[in-house]
């Protein structure tokens, strides 16, 4: 089973791109963030005729939204308003495919946070750091639920050193400050996840998945962040056999400043 996520920044603007990835990747669950559209706009027919039938949609105008794009039937589709803003943050389903154990998962983009890293001066920060607790406080209360569980999106935080260009220039900026990446540590420890791209590829490893667009090329300065992420509950943990962060899309035409994250499970 292949699960793919990937913050594609207008599905409308990018459907040729979401075709391509899908003719390269060819994964059977597609999880996507800031689709930019209300459910009724949102590009169905043209998903379908992708290989997808099944859709788990949340979505707006011009901001936001989420889906799970899936080859096989989902069920129990849920949506989740947080901070009592009803602003397209969360959907998830369980995956239900004849002769697999159902697995639920999650598609999450977390608030980015605005541009100054203080709860006090900027309300779009503290909207963050609310929205990961409230997160936090929910997945305590179910973490003894017996699914098999898979939290995909983009989180907006870049937790370990090597998850951005530079550690000690970025410790004051949004996405990578304490504050932040001790909230994401609190979610993930609530929840009982493990962060699956990182059971595979090293800690230690420089790995990004986001790059500013203000670089006019990125490939020259790298100054990229980890912001997409992939974690399973303890059941997936030994079914893990592939990640794959698809670097190429970042160099495609008109290109989302996000790159997709594909985790393959043996299931």
């Amino acid at each position: 089973m292949k699960i793919t996520t990937w913050n594609i920044n207008s599905v409308r603007l990018r459907l040729s791109s979401l075709a391509r990835l899908i003719t390269q990747v060819s994964p059977d669950i597609i999880c996507l963030q800031e689709t930019k559209v209300r459910d009724e706009l949102f590009p169905v027919k043209d998903v379908e005729a992708l290989g997808y039938p099944y859709q788990a949609i949340s979505g707006m105008k011009g901001y936001n939204g989420v889906a799970i794009l899936s080859k096989w039937p989902l069920i129990k589709i849920k949506t989740k308003v947080w901070c009592k803003k009803a602003d397209c943050r969360h959907v998830f389903a369980t995956i239900n495919k004849k002769g697999v154990r159902p697995i639920e998962i999650h598609n999450f983009y977390v608030p980015a946070g605005g541009d100054i890293p203080d709860p006090e001066k900027n309300i779009k920060f503290a909207h963050k750091l609310q929205f990961l607790k409230e997160v936090a406080k929910w997945q305590e209360s179910r973490r003894s639920s017996p699914s098999a569980q898979v939290l995909v999106g983009d989180l907006n935080i870049a937790p370990l050193p090597t998850d951005v260009w530079s550690h000690k220039q970025l410790l004051k900026e949004v996405s990578h400050t304490p504050v932040e990446t001790k909230a994401l540590e609190h979610l993930l420890l609530a929840g009982s996840w493990t962060d699956a791209v990182r059971e595979i590829i090293p800690p230690e490893e420089p790995l990004f998945t986001w790059w500013s667009y203000r670089s006019k090329d990125y490939t020259k300065n790298n100054r990229g962040r980890r912001l997409d992420h992939i974690w399973i509950t303890g059941t997936l943990k030994k079914h893990i056999s592939e990640i794959d962060v698809f670097h190429a899309t970042r160099g495609w035409e008109k290109p989302s400043d996000h790159v997709p994250v594909t985790i393959t499970l043996a299931v």
